[in-house]
């Protein structure tokens, strides 16, 4: 068979179901084989970005990794934003581009660079395949990679004159591993410290949004009371109407949530990744007693020196917890501040519940109201600008991976085709992405591909008409902002020339029944939003009084 057709058979071999892309020229065998696959979906795409946000989607959902495919050149460059994002956020991956044939690849010559020396600084592995029995240990290699903790991209290049040859080689069968686990001795250094704590708080990482590591997670909480924190990408790790859920932190101001932090004498990372939440902001004296639990060794950070480190499993690693907690029984914990902390913070979210406002809308009224419409098991993702800050404060979440939100890399644009990919993996759950009108507009030309395809879908845009978190920055820091105001298309004219449906809300008491009737509806909908971002500034001015309440 031809190298293009081995190239697909491996990816079967995978369980790979989608491939999201735009192909041209130097991948042509490789699209003709793909098109022969029974396993293996093809979404075309309007944007290589697009397809690359899509697959990162994908990859966050289910674990197991997507393709994004581009051709040489230009093509390649259009993914690296949304691989980055992929990577830094911790997403299973595989990128495929073409290149030129490889007797061009020495010299100058037309669309060639060095695709493989680009992307390495945004994937975990990448490479050039040279002959076609290579590509069994790459595909198989690559996807293992991926795959393996923490999750990531890996990137393949395939040359055209490479894809056209004969081979006899066959795929590798996957082989599955079970990652290591800590040793007893480090687990039992650890729950001294716990035992001897008063008031111990977990600090919850996105390590804690796979399946097995929140549910032990939640176990612990649950014998022990513990407060469980998380950052932006560890929403629902534990159930929001949970006691002992203490919300989420990574605000740059001081708030809440950090007073139960700053009261605690023992704080457990759990799949804590310092690109989400720079352990300076709460850590700023580099004196709080950590351990670190997680698949990987801690960072080396001046402001992140855990006493005691327990690498391997992390899921497993609270099991050995658990079990040590069963037999040692009651413990004498005060979570006094933690009781305190998450009481002020759920009369902050309800304080605009009942708002009634026309013409612009409070984002922490649009959120509570979301948040009633959503079901358990909906899924919401978040573009990023000043909403991202807003949804990251004041929605909750009761179950892993219901909250996406890109806080490694944090790429705008990321929503909207996301929420493609998020319908397609689950097509009979509510699918909601939160944009600002800046960031809808980075990959407005996906809204195509959510019609070609279908997809039920509802995106919410939050109007300001303007570059909202960058004039809410300036304005903290200088007192006022740089132009950066923009003009906006007609919203329902816009949905309609894609074939989409619309809603423009702009009294606060419709709202909830506008995004009801927009889930309710076939194929994708767009829920416009006329923000008041006049809150941007009330809510530095009342982090910055934060007052914490013992």
């Amino acid at each position: 068979m031809k190298a293009s057709d081995l190239f697909v058979k491996c990816l079967e071999q995978e369980g790979i179901e989608y491939i999201f892309g735009v192909p041209g020229e130097e991948n042509a065998d490789f699209m003709m084989s793909l098109e022969q696959s029974e396993k293996i979906k093809f979404i075309l795409t309007r944007h290589e970005q697009g397809a690359a946000f899509m697959a990162e989607i994908y990859g966050r959902l289910t674990g197991n990794p997507a393709g994004c495919l581009a051709t040489l050149g230009p093509g390649a460059t259009n993914l690296i934003t949304g691989v980055a994002d992929s990577n830094m956020d911790r997403a299973p991956m595989l990128v495929l581009t073409g290149q030129g044939a490889s007797t061009r690849l020495h010299k100058e010559s037309h669309q060639v660079m060095d695709v493989v020396a680009m992307f390495e600084p945004v994937t975990k592995w990448a490479e050039t395949v040279l002959h076609p029995k290579n590509i069994p240990e790459i595909v198989r290699k690559a996807v293992r990679l991926a795959r393996t903790e923490k999750p990531g991209a890996c990137l393949i290049e395939l040359p055209e004159d490479i894809a056209k040859l004969d081979t006899d080689a066959e795929p590798i069968e996957p082989r599955r591993f079970r990652r290591s686990v800590p040793d007893d001795k480090i687990m039992d250094q650890l729950f001294e410290r716990f035992k001897h704590a008063k008031r111990p708080i977990i600090l919850a990482g996105n390590g804690c949004i796979r399946r097995r590591a929140s549910k032990q997670l939640r176990i612990l909480a649950e014998k022990t009371g513990i407060g469980v924190i998380s950052t932006f990408m560890g929403k629902g790790c534990v159930d929001m109407d949970a006691d002992y859920c203490l919300y989420t932190i990574g605000l740059g101001s001081k708030d809440l949530v950090s007073c139960a932090l700053d009261a605690s004498d023992l704080i457990i990372t759990l799949g804590y990744d310092m690109v989400e939440y720079h352990p300076k902001l709460w850590n700023p004296n580099a004196d709080k007693n950590i351990i670190h639990i997680d698949f990987l060794a801690a960072e080396i950070d001046k402001y992140y020196q855990p006493k005691v480190e327990i690498v391997g499993d992390l899921a497993h690693a609270l099991w050995m917890l658990n079990e040590r907690v069963d037999r040692h029984g009651q413990f004498d914990f005060d979570f006094s501040q933690q009781q305190a902390v998450r009481r002020d913070m759920m009369a902050d979210f309800a304080e605009h519940a009942e708002d009634d406002t026309q013409g612009s809308i409070r984002p922490q009224k649009v959120l509570w109201d979301v948040r009633q419409v959503v079901k358990a098991d909906g899924i919401v993702l978040s573009d990023v600008g000043a909403h991202k800050m807003w949804i990251a404060r004041h929605y909750q979440c009761h179950e892993p991976n219901t909250c996406l939100i890109p806080n490694g890399f944090c790429s705008m644009g990321f929503a909207l085709p996301g929420a493609i990919a998020a319908s397609m993996v689950y097509p009979d759950k509510q699918i909601l992405a939160i944009s600002g009108d800046a960031g809808f507009m980075m990959n407005m030309q996906e809204m195509e591909t959510a019609k070609r395809f279908n997809c039920n879908m509802v995106t919410m845009v939050w109007e300001d008409n303007a570059y909202g978190l960058i004039a809410w920055k300036q304005t903290n820091e200088f007192g006022k902002h740089t132009d950066l105001a923009f003009n906006n298309p007609d919203w329902e004219q816009l949905a309609s020339s894609f074939g989409w449906h619309s809603h423009i809300v702009s009294h606060s008491n419709d709202l909830q029944d506008s995004l009801a009737q927009a889930f309710d509806e076939t194929g994708p909908s767009l829920v416009m939003v006329p923000i008041d971002y006049r809150e941007n500034t009330i809510l530095t001015e009342k982090l910055g009084a934060i007052a914490c309440p013992i």
